[in-house]
């Protein structure tokens, strides 16, 4: 399969990966696009906020950082690297009122969802991203 997951600097955690991949490869279908080689890497703050750092010059924690590597954007084969801090996971799924696997389904989807093209930095781009997040969401392995 074409999507791989690491942890830095955690435990990994115990879940049917299969599902989760095969789920991640469909979203990917539906948007019209094929995963090449995608690499989900698990970690904490305290990793994350470096590289934001390094890489974004910034200093403050998010959940997420992607990484595109595609090379012919109109090709629609996706490349990249997705960070995800499971420390901001765990922290917003309290602050949401939602569960730890249905905040990880948001966030796997999320970064998905920027190496396809969707961006969130205007209202207008954030309810188009919130929308097909929810989508997607609704058919997570995870959260079953």
């Amino acid at each position: 399969m074409a999507v791989h997951f690491h942890y830095t600097d955690i435990t990994p955690f115990k879940w049917k990966v299969i599902p989760i991949k095969k789920w991640l490869e469909s979203i990917a279908v539906q948007e019209h696009f094929k995963i090449e080689n995608l690499s989900y890497v698990f970690c904490t703050d305290a990793y994350l906020i470096e590289l934001n750092i390094k890489y974004l010059d910034h200093n403050t924690y998010t959940d997420i950082l992607t990484f595109d590597y595609s090379e012919q954007p109109e090709s629609k084969r996706l490349e990249g690297e997705i960070y995800i801090s499971i420390d901001r996971v765990r922290e917003n799924a309290t602050l949401f009122k939602t569960t730890f696997e249905s905040e990880l389904s948001r966030v796997l989807a999320h970064g998905l969802l920027h190496l396809i093209g969707y961006k969130d930095k205007n209202p207008e781009e954030q309810q188009m991203m919130r929308a097909k997040e929810n989508y997607y969401i609704a058919s997570t392995p995870i959260c079953q």
